[in-house]
């Protein structure tokens, strides 16, 4: 399971994340939930997640302020936002996946698949080198 945070400002945000993450028990685990890049960096530091949904405006500032802040990002990030027009340098931030809000839900679940499959290549390279 992924030690999963959410970083998002709108509790709807919020809520409607953990209600598509809720069909996916055996793949997530929600370690927190951040409302400011403050919160999200505290947790981010002390829980080490493996992913992180993370919201492009957050209060009065936005989810690339909270990643120049981290020293190395060592973890999945999906972005979640309303606005298109980030979407590139959300890539330039090596940003696994991008997902439009309201979030569809058949778009959430051709995510998860996707990290899924990278996930299990990941645990076979690592196997292969433990082997040889």
């Amino acid at each position: 399971m992924l030690k999963t945070i959410i970083v998002d400002d709108e509790k709807h945000g919020s809520d409607r994340l953990l209600n598509l993450i809720s069909n996916y028990e055996n793949t997530f685990d929600v370690i927190a939930t951040c409302q400011s890049v403050e919160e999200a960096l505290i947790a981010t530091k002390s829980l080490q997640p493996e992913l992180i949904f993370l919201d492009i405006k957050i209060q009065d500032k936005t989810g690339f302020d909270f990643l120049k802040q981290i020293e190395t990002i060592n973890f999945e990030v999906i972005f979640t936002t309303a606005f298109e027009s980030y979407a590139i340098k959300a890539f330039k931030y090596s940003a696994f996946d991008y997902l439009l809000k309201p979030i569809d839900t058949e778009d959430f679940n051709k995510t998860v698949r996707r990290l899924e499959e990278r996930l299990l290549q990941i645990n076979l390279s690592e196997k292969m080198k433990i082997l040889f």
